[in-house]
């Protein structure tokens, strides 16, 4: 029997505090120090100066292996910066341990963020992030891709969310700058790719229930305090009311078009997603002048067993975010499909 993937799965996963986790276990969070993590990477001017962009890292606590390299230079190749948007409840050392070293080992100048924090309901000195109010935070993204720009001297980033992020990304595209529908040709982002995004909600395993309930209470708007409280016991906070199913921000971020003109956009999901539920809640209908690819993991690898969680570090779900982001991977690269393993009675 053939048991390296499974444990290899299941071990990573165990390690990894995304948003999946978070409805039936407490959140991992970060603490936020005061130092910056080290440059990896070839001194620059910009590196060394005072920056938006350093301003704001020192607030966030570390970054993974991989990213916020300060020195880094975008190279022809690769022209843009690479942003990475976490989910609910899951900063950026949780999320995206293995997703920012590979694509930094491609050649991108990989940043990262962490936002919507909030204390900690029983441990004040601990940050949880991702939980705070959705609008607020497409602000936070939309100040941290600007203070990225200025530090890259570039034009345009891409981004990569997963779950919240990739809602979040749009919510910034939308209402906070990042797509110019007046003239396209001034987008702050070429490509928004996701990874099991929130877009059209989620039932949070039954948290919807609790939803309608607030709905007949009138405390829906995501920003009431007893609602509030009452999804903080989820780990969930604000945010994660504001993803369910038919919430007052979704409404809002999906009426008129649901897609911005000049942005390609690829929505990667799972079958087995069991956060987005249903899991094709993820996908796009494409408005005028966008690009939008809706791909399941197991089109690519038919018995692939990526979740919500498992999607952010098995191969084949990766495979999709660098065919995403560089189309000539996927032409000089085969999607990395393991064999079916034997059935664990044989």
């Amino acid at each position: 029997m053939k048991f390296t993937r499974r444990i290899a799965v299941a071990t990573a996963a165990a390690s990894l505090a995304v948003s999946a986790s978070l409805v039936t276990a407490p959140a991992m969070a970060s603490a936020q120090p005061t130092d910056l993590p080290p440059s990896t990477g070839t001194t620059s001017a910009a590196a060394t100066s005072s920056s938006r962009l350093v301003d704001l890292l020192s607030t966030m606590g570390p970054s993974p292996e991989g990213s916020n390299d300060l020195g880094c230079v975008p190279s022809p190749e690769h022209p843009r910066p690479v942003v990475l948007v976490h989910g609910t409840g899951s900063g950026m050392m949780q999320t995206w341990p293995i997703v920012a070293p590979q694509l930094a080992d491609l050649g991108y100048c990989v940043y990262a963020l962490n936002y919507g924090g909030a204390k900690a309901l029983f441990d004040p000195e601990t940050t949880i992030w991702g939980v705070t109010d959705i609008e607020e935070s497409g602000m936070e993204v939309r100040d941290f891709v600007e203070a990225v720009l200025e530090h890259t001297g570039t034009d345009k980033v891409d981004l990569v969310g997963h779950s919240q992020g990739g809602m979040l990304a749009r919510q910034y595209l939308k209402f906070e700058g990042g797509a110019n529908p007046a003239d396209p040709a001034l987008n702050k982002v070429e490509n928004l790719v996701m990874l099991g995004a929130t877009n059209h909600g989620t039932s949070f395993n039954g948290l919807q229930q609790l939803y309608g309930a607030l709905a007949i209470l009138g405390l829906t708007n995501g920003r009431d305090i007893v609602a509030q409280l009452l999804f903080a016991g989820t780990n969930l906070g604000v945010a994660g009311q504001q993803q369910l199913i038919g919430s007052r921000t979704l409404t809002t971020l999906n009426s008129g078009s649901e897609t911005m003109p000049g942005i390609t956009y690829t929505s990667i999901a799972t079958r087995h997603d069991e956060i987005v539920t249903p899991p094709e809640g993820s996908f796009l209908e494409p408005g005028v002048d966008a690009e939008v690819h809706n791909k399941w993991v197991q089109d690519v690898c038919p018995t692939s067993p990526a979740n919500h969680s498992t999607m952010l570090m098995l191969p084949e779900s990766l495979y999709l975010v660098k065919s995403a982001l560089d189309p000539a991977y996927a032409a000089a690269h085969e999607a990395p499909c393991a064999a079916p393993e034997a059935d664990a009675s044989e």
